[in-house]
């Protein structure tokens, strides 16, 4: 009787750890989780700011936000975001070898366990590809007519 009662401890114990563990979304509410910025110059550095807002009842900091690879440079708040106000962290892009690229930022949140993750995608053009791109684009445009 006893180890069946030790064991329903532990299990119940268990469970409660894990059902208490925190997420981002928790605390934080962002506008959005990605973002692609579509056909892109080679070798010419684009930003997107994810922005968001502190939901939960106290201030939160954000500890880190980690990039995938060298080439995406985030930028996240220093301090602590009072409840309530919104900030951004900024996913900087520069790609050097042209083709489709799909880029993740970890954000860690202090006291939060489980971290969020943002995206960026894309497709990065040679010069005179994306020359030959915004020529088209431009080419497809509707004309107005002066009424």
């Amino acid at each position: 009787m006893k180890k069946v009662f030790l064991l329903t401890s532990i299990v119940f114990l268990s469970v409660s750890l894990f059902a208490q563990q925190k997420k981002a979304e928790d605390v934080v509410k962002f506008k959005e989780l990605a973002y692609d910025f579509g056909k892109i110059k080679q070798s010419v550095p684009v930003t997107h700011d994810f922005a968001f807002t502190n939901t939960s009842d106290a201030p939160v900091v954000i500890e880190s936000a980690v990039a995938s690879c060298g080439c995406t440079t985030p930028t996240k708040p220093e301090g602590a975001i009072a409840k309530g106000k919104n900030d951004k962290i900024t996913a900087g892009f520069n790609a050097v070898a042209p083709g489709p690229f799909n880029k993740t930022i970890t954000v860690k949140i202090a006291g939060v366990d489980v971290p969020l993750q943002l995206r960026i995608t894309g497709e990065v053009l040679t010069a005179d590809a994306y020359t030959k791109y915004e020529e088209e684009k431009a080419a497809a445009k509707p004309v107005k007519s002066g009424s």
